[in-house]
């Protein structure tokens, strides 16, 4: 037989473009249409309802960036369309390739009730079916002209990310605002042939199910009329009956769909903007979900939940009632999907304790799984706390945009750094966006890994970002594609209904130990300094004002402030979304975000020093209050207490030029360029700077990489480095333990300060930049004399090592990668930490010199600053400063308590004499994370720790304060399943602890 396969394939693309899917809609009115612009930021609904229009044109331009307009649309449904579908057609300027980046709407019936949302793939309004001839359309649309940022020249400089800068250009042509008959045969007919037509590109050229696809295509274009499609849309769809009805195989892939809107928290539009984008997917799902009873919506994030709560009531209504059904699913159990490299331990925990709780209080319901599609990589330290939560499950897709290695499973038992392990999946279908073509579902059977061994994949189905979620295209596809030979099996199902069948269909899945690294986004661990500077103090102020005000109470009957420390811990949650945090959204965002962690820093400041007055009382002591989990100086940890003064520090000229600090612990050499030459451990004999290298060095690197800008830094831009070693001045300080260093490179400029504590064995750097330098990458290097294959990064409730070799192409692609407070390396029996108070980002490698002593040298860089210039052009300009310290002869215990130190400094204050801790701790190994009072009201108090050292650790607490019982418990403070709870010995308890177990207790006050 001759092969007309092209041929029929090139016939039905152009009958469904010009002919069939033009016949969806045959018969149209326009409407009358009229704009009211609001005339700053968004308007409650009621003001943009009342406000008086003026008429517009189809065709007219709309729209101010960032701008709201009103548009109220009116018409009369002709006699002639009595009985049938009526819908209107409202095309505010949409671009269909893009939804979820450009204009949105939401539309309202006169009494101010939410239809649906109006996206570039959802432009229709059901206005009645059957209709009634002579009826009256009246509807509201509030419109948000949101620029395209993010376009098809993507990545280039654009002033549209802030509303200071954005201009007032009109930024949309109204479209087509039209009454129109929906012939639904005909759109019937359209789902056909899509459905029919992507499965057939998908199957073999020789298979004979796509010859049997073909024929019964080519029989039902030749059944089309194309002069009266409509009236021969019912006959072309016989044709296809026998082709749709035959089943799929039996070892068919199993696809469970689920409906989804990945709605980024913050990203190319501020937080504003997300409140509504939420509002429209929403208002779309429910209606959805009431046309359509097979179909099952899930959504994560309870923030999001919170908004529409909080500020669209009549939406909430609608989507109370759609997960009391079932169908419309909290999924996640946090409160955003927030980035999981960065957020400190205690904030990590607490996004799933404010998230899962925000569902149990609102529905009831508990979510088992961690959904995370998007988020940048997946901290060793995790599965722990999702286990912590009451969680087991873990869903993400992004590990499949990694440039480097494919992960080699798509489900897997995931084991973290105390050995917990998480049913993890990733779906197949590589996107969070699925819209049910043939090439994705094809694509989700042929990329799935555990074939032969597992059957069960997710797909997240739906527009996201504002593009309105599922359409009811996709839901008709699916429907399709339930069983249909050739083809993966769709159904759709919650998260929780794929994982129970997935994890019972794959008993013994394989086992990934560590980190889940995402080989893509590292320079997401800098961009947008201050934005990481302003997490990672409010964390720390969060955990003393906990700390201390817990402390208050229970000692002085201080109020403890529930509502505040809960609504302050929210925020910062939110801004640990990952596209906030990571450093990767729009001006707006992050001047947003500066504004509100200095509002956090001065309010949790307010809360600690209410509670040190409370607890220091009326006197003239010297105290300080050490909130760190590790005594200093004689001042306990969690308490306060007149501070030892230990030691004292020299400075004196060096004889080849710049000046030499010694403490008797260690003897630092900075040379004429203010570079440190040497940092000798007194009382080890050994130096820490590699020969003839020099710490302390800056260097500057050409940073552009091939496309996103913020998210990404390119090997090559190893390729040039520009030492900053020349100096405007290097000077001894006036206290006599430090030196003073200023640098000027391009148009910026870098003072720091050098210095050397009495009695502490730890070179302190404090530096300032005022930054002005585009596209480039600025590094703090520490050249240490030190051989180490591996090193330690801290991570949530620990450390984990990564290899400081290439020997795999896994190892060479970590060549960014993150940190908590310290990063530590180590020979046996010595080693060197090095801590800071605000930075992420860092490479560590190893050479091996080839003069001399033949050594191996392992250098650290600190990554400080970026300047891309996507999606905010004016990325970092400006003042920034940082605190790391380099700890010669450090252990890890060493790092962990330097890390503490450096973020958590003391407070001095005066009053009548020594506070004593709430739980004192006998063993460093054993870390205090959290003291606070039960969020529940209850008054107990709470005390969260973890083993610190990656040992074994047994330890003693000893409370200062009478208690009733313990209980061990889960994050969110319930009784946990698992062990009995240690025996209170009346003031005292014994914990044992296996490497960085992570252990909440809950003692009842007698």
């Amino acid at each position: 037989m001759h092969d007309d396969r092209t041929l029929v394939e090139a016939r039905l693309r152009r009958v469904l473009d010009e002919r069939i899917r033009p016949a969806v809609y045959p018969e149209s009115v326009p409407l009358w249409v009229a704009v009211w612009h609001a005339p700053g930021e968004p308007v409650p609904v009621a003001q943009g309802l009342a406000a008086e229009p003026a008429p517009i044109e189809v065709g007219a331009r709309w729209g101010a960036p960032w701008g709201t307009s009103w548009f109220t649309v009116t018409g009369t449904v002709p006699e002639a369309w009595a009985g049938r579908t009526v819908e209107a057609l409202l095309d505010l300027g949409f671009d269909e390739n893009m939804p979820g980046f450009q204009c949105e709407g939401l539309v309202y019936r006169p009494d101010g009730t939410p239809v649906k949302g109006l996206n570039p793939r959802n432009q229709w309004v059901r206005v009645a079916a059957p209709a009634a001839g002579g009826e009256e359309v009246r509807l509201h649309v509030e419109a948000a002209s949101n620029p395209v940022l993010l376009d098809y020249h993507p990545f280039r400089p654009t002033p549209l990310g802030d509303l200071a800068t954005a201009g007032h250009e009109p930024q949309y042509t109204l479209t087509r605002m039209d009454l129109a008959v929906l012939d639904e045969t005909v759109w019937q007919l359209v789902l056909d042939l899509e459905v029919l037509g992507e499965l057939m590109a998908e199957l073999p050229e020789d298979s004979a199910r796509r010859h049997d696809i073909l024929r019964a295509v080519d029989r039902a274009l030749d059944a089309v009329d194309l002069q009266d499609v409509n009236g021969t849309a019912d006959r072309a769809r016989e044709r296809l009956s026998g082709v749709l009805a035959a089943p799929a195989v039996p070892s068919a892939h199993r696809i469970s769909a689920v409906g989804h809107a990945h709605i980024d928290s913050a990203w190319l539009w501020p937080l504003r903007e997300t409140v509504r984008k939420v509002a429209r997917t929403t208002s779309n799902m429910t209606a959805l979900l009431d046309d359509e009873p097979d179909f099952v919506f899930a959504m994560s994030q309870a923030q999001q939940w919170a908004w529409v709560k909080e500020h669209r009531p009549e939406v909430w209504a609608r989507v109370k009632k759609a997960v009391a059904g079932g169908r419309f699913v909290p999924a996640g159990g946090m409160w955003v999907e927030s980035d999981t490299n960065m957020p400190g331990s205690e904030a990590m925990a607490r996004q799933f304790v404010h998230g899962k709780r925000f569902f149990l209080d609102e529905f009831g319901i508990e979510n088992e799984e961690a959904w995370l599609p998007d988020t940048f990589g997946f901290a060793a330290g995790l599965p722990q706390i999702i286990r912590a939560a009451g969680s087991k499950w873990l869903l993400t897709q992004k590990i499949s945009w990694s440039r480097t290695n494919r992960f080699p499973h798509h489900t897997f038992q995931w084991e973290g750094i105390d050995g917990t392990r998480i049913f993890t999946h990733f779906p197949p279908v590589d996107t969070y966006n699925c819209s049910m073509k043939g090439a994705e579902i094809a694509h989700a059977a042929r990329n799935f890994r555990d074939k032969g061994r597992a059957r069960y994949s997710l797909a997240p189905t739906g527009w996201g970002d504002g593009g309105g979620g599922t359409t009811r295209e996709m839901v008709a596809k699916a429907a399709r594609l339930r069983n249909l030979e050739g083809s993966a099996t769709v159904a759709w199902e919650t998260p929780a209904a794929f994982f129970a069948k997935a994890e019972a269909d794959y008993p013994d899945p394989p086992v990934w130990v560590g980190e889940l690294y995402l080989e893509l986004h590292r320079a997401t661990l800098t961009s947008q300094a201050k934005t990481k500077q302003g997490n990672r103090r409010s964390e720390h102020l969060l955990y003393e004002a906990e700390l201390w005000a817990a402390t208050a109470a229970v000692r002085s009957g201080f109020r403890y402030p529930y509502e505040d420390l809960d609504r302050i811990w929210k925020t910062v949650l939110l801004h640990q979304f990952h596209d906030i945090l990571p450093g990767s959204s729009i001006a707006w965002v992050h001047r947003e975000a500066r504004a509100t962690y200095e509002r956090v820093a001065a309010e949790l400041e307010g809360i600690t020093g209410a509670a040190q007055r409370a607890l220091a009382g009326e006197g003239d002591t010297p105290l300080v209050f050490n909130a760190a989990p590790h005594p200093r100086a004689g001042v306990p940890a969690g308490g306060a207490a007149t501070a030892r003064t230990e030691g004292a520090t020299t400075l004196r000229p060096r004889p080849d030029g710049g000046h030499v600090l010694d403490n008797g612990l260690l003897r630092i050499e900075i040379d004429a360029r203010g570079l440190v030459v040497s940092a000798r451990d007194l009382a080890a004999g050994r130096e820490t700077i590699a020969p003839g290298a020099a710490a302390n060095l800056l260097q500057l690197h050409a940073d552009f990489p091939n496309m996103w800008d913020a998210w990404d830094v390119d090997e090559f831009y190893r390729n040039t480095v520009t030492d900053l070693t020349d100096a405007d001045a290097v000077t001894a300080g006036e206290d006599g333990s430090s030196v003073r260093v200023v640098r000027s490179f391009g148009a910026s400029r870098v003072t720091q300060v050098l210095s050397l504590p009495p009695g502490e064995g730890r070179l302190v750097l404090d530096t300032e930049v005022d930054w002005h330098e585009t596209e480039k990458f600025l590094k703090l290097a520490f050249p240490l004399d030190l051989h180490a294959e591996r090193y330690a990064s801290e991570t949530q409730f620990g450390h984990f090592h990564r290899p400081t070799h290439t020997n795999t192409s896994w190892e060479a692609a970590k060549f960014e990668a993150c940190n908590h407070r310290f990063v530590h390396l180590e020979e046996p029996g010595w080693g060197v930490a090095v801590v800071n108070d605000s930075t992420y980002g860092h490479d560590v490698t190893r050479t091996v010199r080839t003069r001399g002593d033949r050594g191996t040298t392992t250098t650290v860089r600190v990554s400080l600053l970026r300047a891309p210039r996507f999606p905010d052009p004016e990325t970092d300009q400006g003042v920034h400063r940082f605190r790391h310290a380099l700890v010669p002869g450090a252990g890890i215990a060493d790092a962990v308590r330097e890390g503490w130190r450096i973020n958590v400094p003391e407070r001095r204050a005066t009053g009548a004499g020594a506070v004593s801790p709430l739980v004192t701790v006998d063993n460093p190994a054993v870390v205090v994370t959290a003291v606070k009072l039960a969020d529940d009201g209850s008054g107990d108090v709470v005390i969260r720790f973890h083993e610190a050292h990656g040992g074994r650790a047994t330890a003693t607490l000893e409370l200062g304060f009478p208690a009733a019982d313990c209980t061990v418990t889960d994050l969110l403070e319930r009784p946990g399943s698992e062990g009995q709870p240690p025996a209170l010995d009346g003031d005292r308890l014994t914990v044992r602890l296996r490497p960085f177990e992570l252990t909440t207790l809950r003692l009842r006050r007698a």
